[in-house]
């Protein structure tokens, strides 16, 4: 080893790229100095941590003094937020609708933000990087840590199941609850659940028979239990060991399982699950679990103010342990489907069109520098009305915190998703895509606030890939040399509540859908995640972060 300088080893502790805070052993101490490197994030569980001889010396002296600050426990909860296809610029379209140019959204008060790097390989060997991902692999490189090609289910590129985190929370005696406003078969939510070669195998009838093309194939034969395998993505929910599903996809659930003696849904019952099908049982179960609450609450009270004390303090040590243990595991597991499919997103346009395309003038059809153009006119964004009863996901998220926290005395793993940010992109509707992200703020006020009363608590909110969506300027900034310059693409253009026009630009194609984009996502942290979050990571690396904040290696 070269003289002045001191290595730590995993096995001692990890310094965190880029922080002042120094993790050993069983604590993290604060140490005050924001010099310290380590050699990536991706190797947190597996590099050497170098330091120089005059910083070990300031290590040592905070290690001994009587005034080092107490160690930071590990994280009991971790609260995961996925908006699908939430980049940047999904996310100012919102905060200028939402709040105005000058205005922020809650996303905007988290403490930490880093980027993200999104990778994803061919499908075919030598696997080589593209640069574009779907939802099916950007979200398995979260839940198993392995980068995979597009349109897989935690498998890797190779074809091999690969472990989910799911699983190794599981193990780790935590609770793992999956909410999204997508179908619960759908590419995010599917991968802390299950396993298979292609996403649009969402259940027993989807398994056979070529159903569309290229990356929207429905052909899993070899994924079926007769051949070896785990069976639809629906089958492998109702065999889930997670506590708590919520969201869409009831049509996944009630064709006959592979064995032709049970529907899904009744799978999902023998397994353990109760269904809830409303918002009306989202609301007993939430006084359910809020009754409980109360009973542990005042039981703990009596306790603790000498009740029973005619048994031995041992004997009512035990017991009251028995019983907490009783009260966190009586609360039921969950599966909530509540539409059909994807839910209805909570806003549309005034004009119930999508994005349009601009209508140049004939002479502009002769020449580029000639005629005029005529723009779509500006709509307003107003209430869905397909959205009726649809379970909010702030009312969802709500029910998780509530059900997860009575699942385990050791904490829950969370993920929830507002899954229309990317579907109305792909559709070409802004209002779609607005009202969605709004769900999604919803969401995470709910989770700071959680937080706030659970120390423990880490919140981390980020997306899974880029989308089309682009703001553009409202009338072409050229306009001033008389010629009619206009965007190739689809245009809607918004009244905000400001009064002016944002004009949204669809541009990567001219399908009947759009693409995703290759551009990086942000991640950004609450107060407890700040410790730990590196400017820039791969998307993949989040997988090894969740795990450390629950003190658990890859």
């Amino acid at each position: 080893m070269e003289a002045g300088f001191f290595v730590l080893s995993p096995e001692h502790g990890m310094l965190i790229r880029g922080c002042s805070v120094l993790v050993l052993g069983s604590g993290i101490w604060d140490l005050g100095i924001d010099t310290f490197r380590c050699n990536g994030l991706s190797h947190l569980n597996k590099g050497l941590c170098v330091f120089s001889s005059k910083w070990f010396s300031l290590f040592s002296a905070a290690m001994l003094a009587t005034t080092v600050s107490s160690p930071i426990s590990a994280a009991q909860n971790v609260i995961l937020i996925i908006g699908d296809g939430m980049d940047d610029q999904q996310i100012t379209m919102a905060r200028n609708y939402l709040h105005g140019a000058e205005g922020a959204l809650t996303l905007d008060s988290m403490p930490a933000r880093s980027a993200v790097q999104v990778i994803t390989r061919a499908s075919e060997p030598p696997f080589k990087p593209i640069y574009v991902a779907d939802s099916a692999n950007s979200a398995t490189a979260i839940a198993t840590g392995v980068t995979t090609s597009r349109g897989r289910i935690s498998t890797s590129v190779e074809d091999v199941d690969l472990r989910l985190i799911s699983q190794d929370l599981k193990e780790a005696g935590y609770a793992v609850g999956i909410v999204s406003t997508a179908s619960v078969t759908d590419a995010t939510p599917a991968v802390f659940m299950a396993n298979i070669s292609r996403r649009f195998c969402e259940n027993p009838g989807a398994m056979q028979g070529e159903q569309g093309r290229g990356l929207f194939t429905a052909d899993c034969p070899e994924d079926l239990i007769a051949n070896g395998g785990k069976g639809s993505i629906s089958e492998q929910i109702a065999r889930s060991p997670v506590d708590l599903v919520l969201g869409g996809g009831m049509k996944h659930f009630e064709p006959l399982s592979e064995s032709g003696q049970q529907t899904v849904l009744d799978l999902a019952r023998s397994q353990g699950f109760r269904i809830l099908e409303t918002l009306d049982d989202i609301a007993a179960v939430q006084t359910e679990l809020n009754n409980s609450a109360t009973e542990a609450q005042v039981s703990e009270a009596n306790r603790s103010s000498g009740e029973g004390a005619l048994s031995s303090p041992s004997a009512t040590g035990s017991a009251a342990a028995d019983e907490s243990r009783l009260q966190v595991s009586s609360s039921p597991r969950l599966l909530g489907l509540f539409t059909p499919s994807t839910m209805p997103v909570r806003w549309i346009s005034s004009s119930g069109e999508a994005a349009q395309y601009p209508e140049p003038s004939m002479l502009n059809h002769l020449h580029e520098y000639l005629g005029e153009v005529e723009l779509p006119e500006p709509v307003r964004c107003e209430p869905n009305a397909a959205y009726g009863a649809t379970p909010p996901l702030a009312k969802m998220t709500e029910l998780a915190l509530a059900q997860l926290s009575q699942r385990s005395d050791k904490g829950f793993f969370l993920m929830v998703e507002s899954a229309s940010i990317d579907k109305q992109s792909h559709a070409r509707r802004p209002c779609g895509q607005i009202g969605e992200l709004a769900q999604l703020e919803e969401s995470l006020q709910l989770a700071l606030a959680f937080a706030e009363q659970s120390p423990g608590t880490v919140v981390l909110v980020t997306a899974d890939h880029g989308q089309a969506a682009q703001i553009i300027p409202d009338g072409s900034m050229f306009a001033g040399y008389g010629i009619p310059v206009y965007t190739p693409g689809q245009l809607q253009r918004v009244i905000t509540p400001e009064g002016s026009v944002m004009a949204m630009n669809y541009a990567t194609n001219e399908f009947q859908a759009e693409e995703h984009t290759g551009v990086n996502v942000p991640l950004f942290g609450n107060e407890a995640a700040a410790h730990f979050m590196p400017p820039f990571l791969q998307q993949s690396d989040l997988h090894g972060l969740i795990l450390s904040t629950f003190g658990l290696s890859e």
